[in-house]
């Protein structure tokens, strides 16, 4: 058995739970359409947006304490060597590259895109179809960002999930469920590289919200209950 600080797993569940309340009220706030591939119809609630580049910052602040709490949980496993303790590193590793990839992400959709409509909508009919054009292209490099930075924080999930089911610091479920909403997220990746914003996004969007949901307040109750150590499996 091999004993690891409650402390550790306090810090990493609160950024987890408040990473994930600030994404869901920032998401919340942001301007939406009846279809998001339907551009025109986005674009014109885009540039209508008073609250666009408050909105991304506040996702990117949600989306860096999520991915920050996925390194500091890789460091509350506490693996000492074997093909768990590699499991968390690449974990944490995927983590620590999906936040590079969401910044350059909030980047081209909180400011490149909302410029575009914004110049789109201002314009007058002789060069409006190129100010739609330039939106669109912004629009379609947003789909690839997206879809590349929810392979990667899938993968964190998913890996740093498997770790927590087999050594058991805490219930295994929890485990699972991370690793079920690592799924969604890859399920997500796949859709918008293939299809956009499509509707068909919309069930593996629920169901990793929803597990990502249940399993940080599992995780941060638990956390909160640890009292000094916590024998958990070698690895």
């Amino acid at each position: 058995m091999h004993e690891i600080r409650s402390g550790t797993w306090r810090l990493a569940a609160s950024l987890l739970l408040a990473g994930v309340v600030v994404a869901i009220l920032a998401g919340l706030l942001h301007a939406e359409s009846h279809d998001a591939n339907d551009h025109e119809a986005s674009f014109t609630a885009y540039a209508n947006s008073d609250v666009w580049t408050a909105v991304h910052l506040a996702q990117f602040v949600g989306i860096a304490l999520v991915c920050v709490g996925l390194v500091v949980l890789s460091f509350a496993l506490d693996v000492p060597r074997g093909t768990q303790a590699w499991t968390a590193r690449i974990g944490a590793l995927a983590a620590t590259t999906a936040l590079g990839l969401y910044a350059a992400l909030q980047a081209v959709d909180g400011v490149a895109l909302k410029q575009a409509v914004d110049a789109w909508a201002a314009s007058g009919e002789p060069e409006k179809a190129a100010r739609f054009a330039t939106a669109e292209g912004i629009r379609w490099l947003e789909w690839g960002m997206r879809s590349y930075q929810s392979f990667l924080l899938g993968t964190a999930l998913i890996l740093l999930g498997i770790v927590i089911a087999a050594r058991r610091p805490v219930s295994r479920i929890i485990g699972l469920l991370m690793a079920l909403s690592g799924l969604a997220y890859l399920a997500q990746g796949w859709i918008i590289g293939e299809v956009g914003f499509s509707a068909i996004n919309s069930l593996p969007t629920l169901i990793g919200i929803l597990a990502t949901v249940i399993w940080t307040i599992w995780l941060a109750v638990s956390a909160w209950r640890m009292k000094g150590a916590v024998a958990v499996k070698a690895g």
